[in-house]
């Protein structure tokens, strides 16, 4: 796990996400508090639980991306589900154990493929030598029957082999046999296809059975023609699975999901309680209860074995228009300990979201169109106006905070996207005009701009 100081976390998160300074420095000491976890004493180690959070803002506002930008920084196994998905046990729906059961399949393929990594080198020796063989067969045609050959003979037989062998190796490495076509044996596992319609708590009844049936079915091998290239790369990742040591693979996956795992949890709010006189909503406080002992910390059988859920980092959001935070069973608010609310977002903050992150909005337009050969240049009362009029929309109709940018922007490149491959002119300017001028007709007829933007 890489160590970064709290303020080493928000200084990364800030490249990306524009504000919430309460939100970054609460999941930047959350997962600071992971590393310093790992430093204490053992006897204390297990003791300390780490302590989940609720996020408090509308829609669009940066919940989600904190939370994903904080696990790739990480490198942590991270899921996303939403609240809403779950259902009580004994009624039809997902079962919360299936959220360990998918961030468990994740992190295998997360070590999975760090392990790959590892033994690329080994496997690649080992792909080279397959593909030579298949190149030059000249080793696998058996003698006819009654044919001897002496010594000598069979030594320099096996010397002209040798050289051509070399031949086809140095060929091989300088790309001069990239566009020519070999066959390759491919090793595949045949399975029925078996289609369960299962009820709650039955989510992996299928992948249990995929797997019963893959034991039993015999493994087929084919012969396939493609490119040397492809077939090096495919060879590659075949010796590679063989060279993987699957039990250490498992090992490290449950012991990464079970220390750096984190699970965010959206719209904690479409499980809290009813407001009153509306009757008792039944299922929503089950699913409270169900995620409770998974975020107290139980333990959850998945394919892979035995996952304890106690060290599990649990981040949870909701906008909180209808219900409140309290409106959550008490011993649910007790397993988030710490709750941020997140400000809605101004036309000064669209601006700087417009210019200042890595991957801005502006910045990825510019991109795409490059590709047509089209220089795209953005003056500053453009963008002013594009927040502006953004920031306008939401205050009128839903907020639904930066992903209205979304939408404006994909309306001010509507022409220049679809006549881009046609166009003469090479070098376009988005000023306040262009803006206007494309906006202006949506922007009058209210009625337009409620469908439009």
């Amino acid at each position: 796990m890489k160590s970064f100081t709290p303020r080493e976390i928000v200084s990364e998160l800030d490249k990306y996400i524009i504000g919430q300074n309460a939100a970054k420095r609460a999941v930047a000491i959350a997962l600071r508090n992971r590393w310093r976890r790992q430093h204490v004493r053992p006897e204390l180690r297990d003791e300390i639980a780490p302590k989940n959070i609720i996020m408090i803002g509308p829609t669009g506002v940066g919940k989600t991306e904190i939370s994903r930008r904080l696990a790739k920084l990480s490198q942590a196994p991270f899921v996303k589900v939403e609240a809403s998905k779950f259902t009580e046990v004994g009624y039809v729906g997902r079962d919360v154990e299936s959220i360990i059961r998918d961030i468990t399949e994740l992190a295998v393929k997360m070590v999975k493929d760090s392990e790959a990594t590892k033994v690329r080198v080994k496997a690649t020796e080992h792909a080279e030598e397959r593909l030579l063989d298949c190149l030059l067969p000249i080793n696998q045609l058996p003698r006819p029957v009654g044919d001897t050959q002496d010594p000598e003979s069979a030594e320099k037989e096996r010397e002209r082999n040798a050289r051509t062998r070399d031949k086809f190796r140095k060929k091989f490495r300088d790309g001069e046999l990239d566009d020519k076509e070999v066959e390759i044996d491919s090793t595949e596992q045949k399975s029925p296809v078996v289609e369960i319609f299962s009820a709650s708590g039955m989510d992996d009844m299928d992948m249990n059975f995929k797997d019963m049936f893959s034991n039993i079915m015999p493994k087929k091998t084919s012969r396939k023609k493609m490119k040397v290239q492809a077939a090096f790369e495919h060879l590659i990742q075949e010796e590679s699975q063989k060279l993987l040591d699957m039990d250490k693979v498992l090992k490290l996956a449950i012991e990464r999901v079970e220390q750096t795992g984190i699970v965010f949890i959206d719209e904690i709010d479409k499980i809290a309680g009813r407001q009153a006189g509306q009757g008792p909503d039944v299922s929503r406080e089950g699913v409270q209860r169900d995620l409770l002992p998974i975020v107290e910390g139980s333990t959850v059988k998945t394919k892979y074995g035995m996952v304890k859920t106690d060290h599990i980092l649990f981040i949870a959001s909701g906008a909180f228009h209808v219900a409140k935070p309290s409106d959550l069973i008490p011993e649910f608010q007790g397993r988030f300990p710490i709750r941020v609310e997140l400000t809605s977002l101004s036309a000064g903050d669209f601006i700087k979201i417009l210019t200042e992150p890595q991957n801005s909005l502006t910045k990825q337009y510019e991109a795409l169109l490059e590709t047509e050969g089209i220089k795209i240049t953005y003056t500053d009362d453009a963008v002013a106006r594009i927040a502006e009029i953004a920031s306008e929309v939401n205050d009128k109709m839903e907020n639904i905070g930066a992903r209205r940018l979304h939408t404006v922007m994909e309306k001010v490149f509507d022409e220049i996207s679809f006549d881009a491959p046609d166009m003469n002119e090479k070098a376009v300017v988005i000023d306040a005009a262009y803006v206007n001028n494309t906006l202006n007709d949506i922007l009058q007829d209210e009625d337009l701009s409620r469908y439009i933007l």
